[in-house]
């Protein structure tokens, strides 16, 4: 793997101006000759294939105008928890793009490969994202699923990935708590009394994405 520049910062190539994702940097030392070439591989979620798609050509345009060095980025995709686990067992990761901050610190804990004060790099230790809950419902709305009450009635099989191995489902998972807490005499028990039944409406708690749980059955 080629070693960076050091007027590039690692945590400023792929971090993309909205995305849902806990961006961090690896410490991995080394310097390129400014005319050399630059792999970086880029450990991220899911979620962000496409949007990788997108950007990461803008940005080896935009790097070659600048400095005359050409970079190649190659990315790594799939459930957040997986992802983590991969950086922390030896994959040669130059920037990461996770779905949570926690799975940052847990690199930064096991793996001792981020400094551990990353986040106060921004004001308020923030993580700067923008992202929106939808439903994915099958043509017509056969079941007329408008809220997530009508995700625990009887007969409708919900698709989310399992909490545990993805960081889209933690929000998936985060969104229904925070909506059963504002409900009228919300609590911690309601909330999860609220999350019990939805989860048991989930027929496969997949290990992977979103989109891989997507393939493998029909939406409610």
């Amino acid at each position: 793997m080629s070693k960076l520049n050091p007027n590039l910062s690692r945590r400023s190539l792929l971090a993309a101006g909205g995305a849902a994702a806990a961006v961090s940097s690896l410490g991995l030392p080394g310097v390129a000759s400014a005319a050399g070439p630059i792999t970086l591989l880029n450990v991220s979620y899911d979620p962000t294939r496409e949007l990788y798609e997108q950007v990461n050509p803008l940005f080896i345009r935009y790097w070659k105008q600048k400095t005359g060095q050409d970079v190649k980025i190659n990315q790594s995709h799939g459930g957040g928890g997986k992802q983590t686990r991969s950086v922390i067992d030896g994959i040669q990761a130059d920037v990461v793009t996770l779905a949570l901050s926690g799975d940052i610190n847990e690199i930064v804990s096991k793996a001792h490969l981020i400094a551990p004060n990353w986040q106060s790099r921004l004001p308020q230790n923030s993580t700067p994202y923008t992202s929106t809950m939808v439903f994915v419902v099958k043509k017509g709305n056969p079941w007329k699923i408008k809220n997530w009450n009508d995700l625990i009635r009887p007969g409708i099989s919900v698709i989310t990935p399992n909490p545990k191995t993805s960081g889209g489902a933690r929000w998936n998972y985060l969104a229904a708590w925070a909506f059963a807490k504002r409900q009228p005499g919300g609590s911690d028990a309601t909330a999860t009394d609220f999350l019990r039944k939805l989860f048991k409406n989930v027929p496969v708690l997949d290990t992977g994405t979103f989109l891989n749980s997507l393939r493998r059955k029909s939406v409610a």
